[in-house]
């Protein structure tokens, strides 16, 4: 919008100015918030099963709506303003009238310098253009980087630089694993991440502590009963107030076929009086029954299992292996270890939103068919957008980022991101009839180039604080929206100005389609003025 602005004239009525900027970014800026809308909405949807996405995706949407409405009321009425401003002579900042230039050299420097402005009353038609052009990003743009993106020499270098960041991409791409860490979901240079570091050193070959709950009364003094308890903890190391029990009893040449007086009195008034048992009396909680004899109502052991490299993988398995045994088995269990929230929470936080990003780029896409005034247009964005996801990716693969809530969360904003950026590029090349593919692409670069280079300097600016914080997710966001920007600056300042070059739209078939429009309707007026009775019928009208 500020470069639309700048483009006008200042000696046209703020209306006409308004009107122009309007109807210039305010199509292009709907259709982009409608698409916000569309994908984070349907990340706020039940289609999402995380609670900390849906959040996430509803508060997006009501930024993306107040930011739509912000720029409709406030930042409009504030361009009005500053064009009655610039119509009066009047300084943008200290809203005060500039004196002429005779009169501003009179002025101290301090008083030049803060009062100085471009406009003044012997300002041309051209002045306020000429200013904009003199700028240093689109004299830039303008006088040297058109010009040298589209060299014939240049173009090879492009192309082999755009297979080496698809090997690249390849590369990590196929390094892609999913993150679990407890570690990343807490502050760094904390205790959790010091106890974390040293587990992984020294007691990586182990499993964390995993909680056995038995959270109802059963027959402990069952012999079958007592033979599936033993086989549920088969193979781990085991810290358990019940096998400990059966060797006492053993060990006193005792069978551990019982029957429930006997067992659980044993237990209480002999077993958890040895000096050597007598911790495990805050993992037995024993209830009274009506006719006066104790129960046990509750228990819990403790199980460690040993793993082997691939710890992440073992864990995942055991976990779904023990749980769909607790719902099958006759013996009520629940197993626990804090990590486990967090394995739940990675092991649904990267298939849903992937699923939701895929709906999300289709609905996207199959919308812009809609609003694209050409198809082939809707097929550079389907393949721009697959580039730049496909680079995010791999690259934050190499940059030691996995997968998880947060990177899925960027991968779902990098299609709108590169669907924004692309868009205007491709659009306007497209839309162009005459001259030649390398005159229209310097032509959207001049015109979509230095609002697109100042806004991923404005976005790579603003998320440099964010490396600073000390938080893992927050570098991962930092990271994936770093690499969003730069990706997606790469692709439309280089990728699709020299692929557009040689790659259809073809510039010359609607050359020779406007052509033959000309000719025929030459061959028209020919004939009409064979006819004075047509002629004469025209004229009346």
């Amino acid at each position: 919008m500020l470069s639309s602005w700048r483009r006008t004239r200042e000696d046209q009525h703020v209306k006409e100015r308004v009107a122009a900027v309007f109807s210039d970014c305010m199509l292009p800026f709907t259709a982009s918030t409608a698409l916000h809308v569309v994908t984070f909405g349907i990340g706020a949807s039940p289609f999402t099963n995380i609670e900390a996405v849906r959040l996430f995706c509803r508060n997006a949407c009501i930024s993306v709506l107040f930011n739509y409405l912000y720029i409709l009321t406030f930042y409009g009425s504030n361009l009005v303003f500053a064009g009655y401003l610039e119509n009066n002579y009047r300084h943008s900042l200290f809203c005060r009238r500039v004196p002429k230039p005779e009169l501003l050299q009179q002025k101290p420097a301090w008083y030049r310098f803060l009062m100085y402005t471009h406009y003044n009353e012997e300002a041309t038609e051209a002045g306020p253009l000429r200013a904009y052009e003199s700028h240093l990003l689109v004299a830039f743009m303008k006088r040297y980087y058109c010009d040298w993106i589209t060299n014939t020499y240049v173009k090879p270098f492009v192309v082999l630089f755009y297979l080496v960041y698809v090997s690249f991409a390849l590369m990590g791409y196929l390094q892609v694993s999913e993150g679990s860490d407890l570690s990343n979901v807490v502050a760094t240079e904390t205790s959790t991440i010091a106890y974390t570091r040293a587990q992984q050193r020294y007691f990586s070959s182990y499993s964390p502590v995993i909680g056995f709950y038995i959270y109802e009364s059963i027959e402990y003094w069952n012999t079958s009963v007592q033979e599936d308890l033993l086989e549920y903890t088969k193979g781990f190391e085991r810290i358990s107030w019940f096998e400990s029990y059966l060797n006492y009893l053993h060990g006193l040449n005792i069978t551990t076929s019982l029957s429930r007086s006997n067992f659980t009195e044993r237990l209480r008034s002999g077993f958890l009086r040895q000096p050597r048992y007598v911790h495990f009396s805050d993992d037995i909680i024993f209830a009274k029954r009506a006719d006066g004899e104790f129960d046990v109502v509750a228990s819990r052991m403790f199980l460690v299992a040993k793993t082997t490299e691939n710890k992440r993988e073992e864990m995942s398995i055991l976990l779904d292996t023990l749980r769909k045994l607790s719902l099958t088995s006759r013996v009520k269990f629940i197993i626990f270890n804090p990590s486990f929230v967090y394995m739940d929470r990675y092991a649904s936080s990267v298939g849903a939103p992937l699923k939701n990003s895929c709906i999300a780029a289709i609905f996207l896409l199959f919308f812009s068919t809609f609003l694209a005034a050409d198809p082939l247009v809707n097929a550079w964005l389907t393949v721009t957008v697959a580039s730049v996801e496909f680079g995010l990716v791999g690259f934050m693969t190499l940059w030691r980022v996995e997968l998880d809530c947060v990177s899925v969360l960027c991968l779902i904003y990098g299609v709108n991101y590169a669907v924004d950026s692309s868009t205007p590029l491709v659009s306007a090349f497209a839309l162009g009839q005459e001259s030649t593919r390398t005159r229209w692409v310097k032509l959207a670069l001049e015109r979509h180039g230095v609002p697109a280079l100042q806004s991923y300097l404005c976005y790579g600016a603003a998320l440099l604080p964010l490396a600073a914080v000390p938080s893992n997710l927050t570098r991962t966001l930092f990271r994936c929206l770093f690499l969003t920007a730069i990706i997606t600056a790469f692709h439309c300042l280089a990728i699709l100005p020299v692929l557009l070059t040689f790659l259809p739209p073809s510039k010359k078939k609607r050359r020779e389609r406007k052509n033959a429009v000309e000719n025929r309707e030459e061959i028209e007026c020919v004939e009409m003025v064979d006819s004075t009775r047509v002629v004469d019928q025209i004229t009346t009208v």
